[in-house]
């Protein structure tokens, strides 16, 4: 009987890596500086780890951008397009690794979607048939070294073979029949390479997280994993081997890894709770460690001790070692919720970040080894029984009001709307926009800072957000975009901004989360029926519009990406909690329109990122999330133009439902994929407006005006001219107008191109 955890937050309290590597970006840092800050950053998870009494502690955990970017560069895959040698000896080019994450003058970064259902981003890696795995770096190895000075063992932290291959993707020259797998027998003997060099150091056991394997697999896949890991656990001299999986049950994977020679095998039991009848119906893992995911790693409310128990009791007689854990890496929780000194005291109580959970595992590991009555009191206090339910938990209008709209009256079909929306429009053909933010200078955010510190007044704060939004607008228009934003400059996030102004959310104050790279959030927490006191948007949204001739999008966020990128109550199912967000929205909706606002876009950013992992769970997560959409969006005037945005993600298993969103216009991320997608839609029969992303915001290299046309121009190889809309792929937010402003002139001018070559001055069909 032992515990551990699968990994831990590698940002540190106050999110000091991100400040360590923005100051190394911008050359307030030095190389040497950003790995000391690295070093005490790794120092410290360890020590917190080893002090709260975990028994087996992970390490090779911390990234300085990206796990799967570290697996990348560890085996050399790297594409030929990064002339970089990014490696030096045992030593990483820092500089070549950034590049590989954000690009740079001359070349475009690596791909980045959305890690299986979560808000996390991780970078694609680019395999083609003349890639050659091979070890290169040898920071596992070394942050090993690294915690046995400190006295500490660890276990470190790969991603497994198979996951590694199935979630990279082939290069652009790669043939049509080259699949990333192909490569599968070479990249296991470079893990068999690190392998025995782990067990030369004297490495007791290696994780290999493999979270493939919690989704849909082929007999070919299966195999693939069978062969992978017979001839690891075949190594002669190598250390124990964990394969970790989780999010979700891994169905027919199970019995495969049983019966190869690894000796643990980890399973979520919070996310896939049909595991546990899965390793019943084996018979139990006779000879293997089980590692039991049975503390939540995704959400942030503190278990029901008493009842994890019941399933550990259960699992103590199906395998022959126990090893109580999270379900998943507690990357996608905040650090400590004692930080969280202004919060209500009744919901902080109920609240539990990454520090408490591992005081759950701990004391899970203490109730199995010395008894329940050795940890009586805590157990009951897990319970919450004499805990009070925070404020505002039960609304009963809110519950009232949805039972009356059970059946929502749709809009009229698509091209009766559409017909509407042209004659109503004056917009050229290929209209110009973005998707809704502007960058975040130091400026607004220190008014922002300034007004909630009660440094400036209610009168200055509005005063100064009044001018960023008119120097938006006149950058906008001197640019020559045809639809306008405001910019943005009074949120915070797009979903936190909303969260502060909705009953039933509560936002933190350093429950920051690392989404990608230094980008965190800190996501709300959405502990009770949800209802909008009053209007949000419209003041600022009709200010926009007073400033210009031109039109003022209102920009909104939809309520499944409400519920993705926030903590969400676990007492209701999420379809429920999804149409109240949406009842709330709609009311903003109708505000909007009341207003003169005529373009409104409710952004599902996450609407593919929830898809569930199984197929068979996936008809009926699409159905309510569509549905609660088109709750938001129900009851504006058909010549009132919907628009909706979607980001990084692999949109294929879910073009069906782009449709059954009813929105008149649909941005996607589409620069990385050289405009796959449309092609994917064109199949599906998708005949709506539709804005693929042509060029990428992530990376602060600046597209030309050629690259921008030549996306244009694959665009226009699969949608009318009169259907598609020109925008980058995602918020300006997080650039700086030093790119901003030229992308955006390269876009127009691209556009302006394009259009004279299509002869296309009529104006554009929506």
């Amino acid at each position: 009987m032992s515990t551990t955890v699968l990994g831990y937050p590698r940002i540190g309290d106050r999110r000091r890596l991100k400040q360590a590597t923005e100051s190394y970006w911008s050359g307030e840092l030095d190389t040497a500086g950003l790995e000391d800050a690295g070093r005490s950053l790794r120092r410290q998870t360890w020590l917190t780890l080893r002090d709260a009494g975990l028994g087996h502690i992970p390490s090779n955990t911390f990234s300085y951008y990206d796990h799967v970017l570290d697996t990348a560069v560890l085996f050399g895959a790297v594409p030929d397009r990064f002339p970089s040698p990014y490696i030096a000896g045992p030593e990483i080019d820092l500089d070549g690794y950034f590049a590989l994450a954000r690009g740079s003058d001359q070349m475009a970064p690596l791909e980045m979607t959305k890690w299986f259902d979560t808000n996390y981003h991780y970078l694609v890696p680019e395999l083609g048939p003349d890639t050659r795995p091979a070890l290169r770096w040898d920071k596992p190895l070394a942050e090993h070294a690294e915690a046995r000075e400190l006295g500490i063992e660890t276990r470190p932290v790969l991603v497994g073979p198979l996951s590694f291959l199935l979630l990279s993707k082939p290069t652009a020259t790669a043939p049509p029949e080259f699949a990333p797998l192909d490569l599968l027998d070479e990249l296991v003997e470079a893990y068999a390479e690190l392998l025995g060099r782990m067990a030369d150091a004297g490495v007791e056991w290696v994780q290999l997280d493999e979270p493939v394997l919690a989704a849909d697999r082929s007999t070919a896949e299966l195999d693939a994993l069978r062969r992978a890991y017979d001839r690891l656990g075949g190594l002669p001299a190598r250390p124990k081997l964990l394969v970790q999986t989780y999010f979700a049950e891994i169905g027919g994977a199970l019995p495969v890894l049983a019966r190869t020679p690894v000796e643990g095998i980890g399973l979520d039991f919070v996310a896939g709770p049909g595991n546990l009848d899965e390793v019943a119906t084996l018979g139990g893992l006779a000879g293997k460690t089980l590692v039991a995911g049975v503390i939540d790693g995704r959400n942030v409310w503190r278990a029901d001790l008493r009842q994890v128990l019941s399933t550990c009791a259960t699992l103590l007689g199906l395998a022959d070692e126990l090893v109580v854990s999270t379900s998943c890496s507690l990357l996608h929780v905040p650090l400590d919720v004692e930080a969280e000194s202004a919060m209500d005291p009744a919901l902080r109580d109920r609240l539990s970040f990454a520090r408490q959970k591992l005081d759950e595992v701990v004391l899970l590991g203490r109730a199995l080894d010395e008894g329940h009555d050795a940890v009586a009191d805590e157990l009951a206090a897990s319970q919450q029984s004499g805990t009070p339910e925070p404020a505002g938990t039960t609304d009963t209008r809110v519950r009232a009001w949805l039972e009356s709209l059970a059946q929502v009256q749709g809009r009229s079909d698509y091209p009766q709307r559409a017909e509407l929306q042209r004659s109503a429009s004056s917009l050229p053909a290929l209209p110009t926009t973005t998707i809704g933010s502007f960058p975040q200078t130091a400026q607004i955010r220190k008014t922002r800072a300034d007004h909630r510190a009660g440094r400036i007044d209610d009168a200055e704060y509005q005063r100064l957000t009044r001018a960023e939004i008119d120097d938006v607008i006149a950058l906008q228009e001197d640019i020559g975009l045809d639809v306008l934003v405001h910019g943005e400059p009074e949120r915070n996030d797009m979903v936190q901004y909303f969260a502060e102004r909705l009953a039933g959310f509560a936002t933190s104050e350093q429950g920051w989360v690392q989404s990608y790279g230094t980008r965190c959030v800190r996501p709300p927490i959405l502990y009770g029926d949800v209802a909008r006191p009053e209007p949000i948007t419209v003041e600022w949204t009709t200010y926009a519009q007073s400033r210009t001739d031109r039109p003022v999008k209102g920009m909104l966020t939809g309520p499944v990406t409400m519920l993705a990128w926030s903590f969400v109550r676990d007492d209701q199912p999420r379809a429920v909690t999804a149409r109240q967000v949406a009842l709330a929205l709609r009311d903003e909706v109708h505000d909007l329109e009341a207003a003169g606002v005529r373009l409104i876009q409710v952004d599902e950013a996450a609407l593919r990122e929830k898809l569930p992992l199984r197929r068979a769970d996936q008809d009926d997560y699409l159905s309510w999330a569509t549905a609660a959409f088109r709750l938001a969006t129900s009851g504006v005037a058909d010549s009132t133009q919907v628009h909706t945005h979607m980001c990084y993600s692999e949109f294929g298993e879910i073009i069906g439902s782009f449709a059954d969103l009813d929105a008149d216009v649909t941005s996607v991320e589409a620069a990385h994929s050289r405009m796959e997608l449309l092609t994917d839609l064109g199949k599906a029969g998708y005949q709506r407006g539709i804005g693929p992303g042509v060029y990428d915001i992530h990376s602060p290299r600046v597209p030309t005006v050629d690259e921008i046309e030549e996306a244009l121009h694959l665009a226009l190889a699969e949608v009318d001219a009169d259907r598609l809309w020109v925008n980058p792929d995602c918020g300006l937010k997080t650039r700086g107008y030093a790119e901003v402003e030229p992308a955006l002139r390269n876009m127009v001018e691209a556009v302006r191109r394009v259009r004279a070559s299509l002869g296309a001055h009529a104006r554009n069909g929506m």
